[in-house]
């Protein structure tokens, strides 16, 4: 019985751990999307005329 209490407190301290390092990773940045947005307007242009030609065949 001793044994589930040893394994149930080391399972808590790595997930306290992994927790802990996941929060520093938000903070620095590491899941900032910095490609996205200069990539997105260069297709900016074929969605609006895609739009457009949707909305034509529509009406």
């Amino acid at each position: 019985m001793s044994v589930i209490y040893i394994l149930i407190s080391v399972s808590i301290v790595v997930a306290i751990v992994f927790f802990i390092a996941f929060i520093s990773a938000v903070k620095s940045g590491q899941y900032d999307d910095s490609y996205t947005p200069s990539v997105r307007m260069l297709f900016e242009d074929e969605l609006v005329k895609e739009d457009q030609e949707h909305n034509q065949k529509q009406q």
